[in-house]
């Protein structure tokens, strides 16, 4: 397995292999905020295909509770192993490695994701790679369906954080 940051022509590949709810693919728009500088996108592969994703968002959470809880910390968000045959490999643990890794070379003390209240296998992982509860907040995101339906998503979650 390798895992490199996003490129344009891995966009397709991406949406080809992991795809998005939605007329807009959430692949693009990740790398249109890195593109922009606001984030990083890491791409896990496998025998040339996309197998999972990390988005290393450089301001953080949106939540507000998130925000003064810990102003300027990253986020890893959008952390995905596709198909899900292949979680439990290590995937997901090497693309938060990245992240951190990432993080700490631009200086950062600290590295946070949100872990959903409906997800206990990722909220796991993420104690048994040292992530620690920080606040409850509600992860909030949209999308756009195909017949151009715009849903509005809630989701319930913990924002967990790490000391790098």
């Amino acid at each position: 397995m390798e895992i490199t940051v996003c490129r344009a022509a891995d966009v397709a590949l991406l949406d080809r292999y992991i795809g998005s709810a939605g007329a807009t693919s959430f692949h693009a728009r990740r790398f249109a905020r890195q593109g922009a500088g606001q984030s990083t996108y890491l791409v896990a592969w496998t025998e040339g295909r996309p197998v999972g994703h990390a988005e290393v968002r450089w301001n953080g959470c949106a939540a507000s509770e998130v925000r003064a809880a810990r102003a300027g910390c990253p986020e890893i968000n959008g952390l995905g192993v596709w198909p899900e045959e292949l979680r439990s490999r290590g995937i997901g643990s090497a693309l938060i490695r990245a992240a951190e890794d990432l993080a700490r070379g631009r200086g950062r003390s600290a590295i946070g994701l949100g872990a959903a209240a409906d997800n206990p296998r990722a909220a796991a992982l993420y104690a048994r790679l040292g992530y620690r509860p920080l606040t409850a907040y509600v992860d909030r995101w949209s999308y756009e369906d195909t017949d151009g339906v715009r849903h509005e998503c809630a989701d319930p979650c913990t924002f967990l954080i790490k000391e790098l």
